[in-house]
């Protein structure tokens, strides 16, 4: 192994070590794409995407650490983080399988929060009493490293995830069919902040969300739809539930939605003075940071041409279109969703457009998702039995 790392010193005397350009969980801004393990006297970070298995070290206490820097880091970096030393050194781990065990028991925790299951995308769920089972098994084998903190989760009240593409064919159909005379002002689609709903609730789609703003009978509403997790089965506590958040040029108005087979459902009336540009967000309440926005805003076409791109409605791929007779102002002003943050493997949208939680992000996590069902079947990938298992079940998908 080749790899360096810079051991350095905190103001309040946390101990970092770290490759130039490694995430820690001192960053300003947790990112979604970086896996956090819980160790003794510190944490480990990884960058999911780039395929190392280095990790990034943060100290809280050193005299604790000092039990398996050695086996992650090498001699030479416990004796300079003992002496205080701020040097940059190699790595030369004396227990070489150790870390890649880590790297695994860090990921298993984030698939188990961050696995985006999705039926339109093709992406099978993980079996969670699998995962539980990995977990603890690595938690064994990774023992020198870990406090207790890093347990296997509750096995209480697992989803149990049954059903094949096409119990799911409504999935990335239409949003719903308008009631006849209804004036189809507005619909499009959209993608959702993954911190904002608990795991095993929503699509992990980009085109997951699907609304229409109707005109019947002197009345305006917005239908919305959210394509439910594949395998989700109710019931669903009231406190779980999604909600939709429809931003409005008169004001913002919500509804609770409703599980019904496949999807979350739910209609809300628009203020009687709002034109029918819209923004969907959808969401658990309670659940993340709502004050955070993953999207750039764009101004409405006061020609009421189509709008450029669908990345206003929450999405870099998703799409919107007017019906027949839609009035000719019309145009779409858009916003992104909110978002919330995470200490453990999550971000914020970071300053001047640059996308750690949004959807070029989201993107990306579900290509990687992607390629490790693919490759699941090849005894060098390294695959948890949950992505072994989900891949002989892919063709379903």
């Amino acid at each position: 192994m080749n790899d360096a790392v810079r051991i350095r010193r905190t103001e309040n005397g946390l101990v970092v070590i770290a490759a130039a350009g490694a995430p820690t969980v001192l960053d300003p801004a947790a990112r979604l794409d970086v896996t956090v393990l819980e160790v003794l006297g510190g944490h480990l970070t990884w960058h999911l995407l780039d395929g190392t298995t280095l990790p990034a070290a943060v100290l809280e206490r050193v005299e604790l650490a000092q039990e398996w820097l050695w086996a992650v880091f090498g001699e030479q970096v416990a004796l300079a983080v003992e002496a205080a030393e701020d040097v940059e050194l190699p790595v030369t781990p004396e227990l070489p399988d150790l870390t890649p065990a880590a790297w695994r028991l860090a990921y298993a925790h984030w698939a188990s929060r961050w696995w985006p299951a999705s039926t339109i995308d093709g992406i099978a769920p993980l079996d969670e009493r699998l995962l539980l089972d990995e977990i603890a098994a690595l938690s064994a084998e990774c023992e020198m490293l870990l406090d207790g903190a890093d347990l296997a989760a509750d096995e209480a009240d697992l989803p149990v995830f049954v059903g094949r593409a096409e119990d799911y064919a409504l999935a990335a159909g239409p949003a719903m069919t308008p009631p006849g005379g209804a004036l189809v002002l507005a619909r499009g689609t959209t993608g959702w902040n993954w911190r904002r709903c608990p795991p095993g609730l929503l699509d992990a789609a980009e085109r997951a969300i699907s609304w229409t703003v109707l005109r019947a009978d002197g009345r305006t509403t917005v239908t919305v739809r959210a394509v439910a997790a594949p395998g989700l089965r109710g019931p669903v506590p009231l406190h779980l539930r999604p909600h939709a958040l429809v931003h409005t040029s008169a004001g913002p108005v919500h509804t609770a939605l409703t599980l019904h087979g496949d999807a979350w459902t739910g209609e809300v009336a628009a203020p009687a003075d709002a034109d029918p540009a819209v923004r969907i967000e959808v969401s658990v309440p309670g659940v993340g940071d709502p004050g955070l926005s993953d999207n750039e805003p764009a101004s409405s076409d006061p020609n009421g041409n189509e709008p450029r791109s669908g990345a206003a409605l929450g999405s870099e791929s998703g799409d919107a279109d007017r019906g027949s007779g839609e009035p000719s102002d019309a145009g779409l002003r858009r916003e992104g969703p909110g978002n919330g943050g995470r200490r453990d493997g999550g971000s914020h949208a970071g300053v001047g457009g640059t996308d750690l939680d949004g959807p070029e992000i989201r993107r990306r996590i579900r290509d990687f998702a992607s390629d490790r069902l693919r490759r699941a079947a090849d005894p060098g990938a390294g695959a948890l039995a949950a992505e072994t298992a989900a891949a002989a079940t892919d063709s379903d998908f």
